[in-house]
């Protein structure tokens, strides 16, 4: 049986094309200690599906250029997001694949912080204590049945 939808009419927003393009002639050595920018880092993750509807992020304007803040000094990452309803259930699986792709993507010289907007969620502080604690977010990441589904949001498909 199919779970109700928590939003069955989300708001679609106009898709902006990357302000930078990227090849992989930009790539240098290995282990080169590149600076990155917000910029970079939204070009990371604004394709991630919501896992409730075959939309990106973008699209659903969870993630927004400007609430990406990157510091190369200290190699600190800080991501808002603003889930579409304020009660929405999936907010911490949106977090957690944000933070997955980041962890497959940035250096690991990167610490990153994902919070929900301020009085954009009912649990704002339940949700981002989740986010953020390095013993839940292990144990989310083992299991199976949670990562699978975090896979299906960094793969760009809209089959769901």
């Amino acid at each position: 049986m199919a779970q109700a939808k928590l939003n069955e009419n989300p708001t679609v927003y106009a898709v902006q094309e990357s302000r930078r393009k990227y090849s992989v002639d930009d790539i240098e050595e290995e282990d080169a200690r590149e600076p990155f920018d917000a910029e970079e880092v939204y070009e990371l993750i604004k394709d991630i599906q919501d896992p409730e509807h075959p939309l990106t992020l973008q699209q659903l304007n969870v993630i927004e250029r400007h609430n990406i803040h990157l510091n190369n000094g200290t190699s600190r990452v800080k991501i808002f997001f603003t889930p579409t309803v304020p009660h929405c259930s999936m907010s911490t699986l949106i977090g957690l694949s944000i933070r997955v792709k980041l962890l497959r993507s940035l250096p690991p010289r990167f610490k990153v912080d994902i919070y929900v907007s301020p009085g954009s969620h009912m649990q704002e502080g339940q949700v981002n204590k989740q986010l953020n604690d390095k013993e839940r977010v292990a144990a989310a990441l083992e299991n199976s049945h949670l990562i699978q589904v975090v896979n299906k949001c960094l793969t760009a498909t809209s089959e769901f």
